[in-house]
């Protein structure tokens, strides 16, 4: 190919959206989850991009608000399940406060989808062991209900899940409807109020609480780094082999496709070869003063 025939090549390919570029996305609902989280449903202006738009659970989006910036925001919403996009968000940088104030109907940018996804397909045939803490439910709650869609193809499903206090707790209204489809859910709060009659403590102290096979169990994990952290140390104790930890991390993600640098890690930038790794990749590269 000659030089000339090199400039003349299109950037993005034919048919596909411009990777730097938001595309205009419509607010079509906002349900509020928690003091300062609201999920919003989004969906592309653009209605065969809507129609042709793809993701797998825990890939994330990057969020634009007009003047503002943009925020990459993990997707929870499970593919192909209903119209729209959904993003659970916590209100607390400035692109996010913004949002705060928007409505249904308003318009924001939306470029992605980027990043990696769990590994549902390598979990077939296994147990599968899900921790999350905080927000880190949200990317995690796609593959929960991927998992209870397809119950057949896999074996245990549990779910160790907490957060500071029970009015933090995530997606409360789902939990009945979970159990009732097959999955093990134990929920702990760090906090407990006058409302509160369950356990009391760190999610990863659940684990002592649950028996296992770490031969035929993959763990899937995401919340707080240092939540994070001591449940991989509780799971390697118990046996559970690296390759088989799966979890996802956050990091200053600013272009979504590896070019910026933000966001490296070790070799990996964590926009482009995450969110999702198995630990036997990146635990050398994970110290006490990266959580």
């Amino acid at each position: 190919m000659t030089p000339q025939e090199v400039r003349l090549q299109p950037f993005p390919p034919a048919g596909l959206p411009d990777p730097y570029c938001p595309e205009p996305a419509v607010i079509r609902s906002i349900e509020t989850e928690t003091p300062g989280v609201a999920t919003f449903r989004l969906e592309l202006q653009n209605a065969s991009r809507q129609r042709m738009y793809r993701y797998q659970p825990g890939q994330f989006n990057m969020l634009f608000i007009f003047g503002v910036g943009e925020v990459p925001i993990s997707i929870s919403s499970t593919p192909g399940e209903q119209a729209g996009i959904d993003h659970t968000v916590r209100f607390v940088g400035t692109v996010t406060r913004v949002m705060e104030r928007l409505r249904p109907g308003d318009v924001l940018g939306l470029r992605g989808p980027y990043g990696t996804g769990w590994p549902l397909e390598q979990a077939r045939g296994q147990d599968v062991l899900i921790v999350a803490g905080g927000l880190g439910l949200a990317p995690l709650r796609p593959v929960i209900q991927t998992l209870l869609a397809r119950r057949s193809q896999y074996r245990r499903l549990l779910l160790l899940y907490g957060s500071r206090q029970p009015m933090d707790l995530l997606y409360q209204r789902e939990y009945a409807g979970w159990v009732q489809q097959g999955l093990e859910l134990m929920v702990t709060v760090d906090r407990a109020d006058q409302s509160w009659n369950g356990r009391v403590g760190v999610v990863p102290a659940l684990l002592s609480r649950v028996s296992f096979d770490p031969t035929q169990t993959i763990a899937f994990t995401c919340g707080p780094e240092v939540m994070i952290r001591f449940t991989v140390y509780e799971l390697l104790a118990r046996r559970l082999s690296p390759e088989r930890i799966y979890l996802s991390i956050e990091r200053n993600m600013q272009c979504g496709v590896g070019l910026c640098g933000r966001c490296q890690l070790g070799p990996y930038f964590v926009c482009k070869d995450g969110p999702v790794f198995a630990f036997n990749r990146i635990g050398r590269f994970i110290r006490p003063e990266h959580f």
